[in-house]
């Protein structure tokens, strides 16, 4: 039995039971190789863009024992499908421009999946904000951390004609008694400021760091633009503090 990582694992837990998966970036198709081991799903697709990945999933499945019941394929991103084939598709490990740009190269072969688990290691912002334009709602997030890095793991189901979208999701809110606005909620996690734990903070932290490096790198540039470069860096740190310290404030 393949053993997977947390945060695969986590990621293994959203796929539907009996869903015919499709993941994307396979890398050795640990998660598909589980999943059918698991009796999660009876068939997979492992789809890689590179040669050495795949020849590596080809040797995990054969190892299991798998190979009339997950095909790995060569090709980029959602080319390796074809319309209709799946109706889960997970990618995960890469940034979230790079998710969503997969995503969008590949609408068409979108046709029939009705799940989508992605684990975008930056930018999600991005994801969520590609799921909202394209008619997926957004119907879960996950935070977690291992081996000193934190992830995030979003679970979308498609909307069907009649639905809203997911305008009300993203709605300026009041949460623990700060306003919230839509771009904060894409930005943040409109599940996960709802009760956020302590590895949220933790990455929210993290990205303050960053943002602070940023402007003592901005303290030392010359650029015409940099007063109002600044102002913004500023604006967005402050408002971070402002929805952390918020939060904090309602944990015990």
């Amino acid at each position: 039995m393949v053993k997977l990582s947390q945060r695969l694992l986590e990621i293994a837990k959203k796929v539907p039971q009996g869903a015919k998966l499709a993941d994307i970036g396979s890398d050795h198709a640990l998660l598909p190789t589980y999943l059918v081991q698991q009796g999660t799903v009876p068939s997979a697709v492992a789809g890689e863009v590179n040669r050495g990945p795949a020849e590596a999933a080809q040797r995990q499945v054969r190892d299991a024992n798998l190979s009339g019941r997950i095909e790995v394929r060569l090709g980029d991103g959602l080319s390796v499908l074809q319309p209709g084939e799946v109706d889960a598709v997970t990618i995960a490990g890469m940034g979230g421009a790079l998710i969503a740009s997969i995503l969008d190269a590949g609408e068409d072969k979108l046709a029939g999946v009705s799940t989508l688990i992605l684990q975008p290691n930056v930018g999600e912002d991005i994801v969520r904000w590609w799921l909202r334009s394209h008619g997926w709602h957004l119907a879960g997030e996950t935070i977690l951390e291992e081996d000193g890095k934190i992830y995030e793991i979003l679970t979308a189901v498609r909307m069907k004609p009649e639905d809203e979208g997911d305008a009300a999701l993203y709605a300026d809110r009041i949460v623990h008694g700060l306003t919230l606005s839509g771009d904060k909620l894409l930005q943040m996690g409109p599940y996960l400021v709802q009760d956020p734990p302590a590895v949220w903070f933790a990455k929210w932290e993290y990205e303050l760091d960053k943002l602070a490096m940023i402007r003592r790198q901005l303290d030392r540039s010359v650029t015409g633009n940099v007063e109002e470069k600044r102002a913004a860096l500023e604006t967005e740190i402050s408002r971070i503090k402002e929805v952390l310290e918020c939060l904090r404030k309602d944990k015990p």
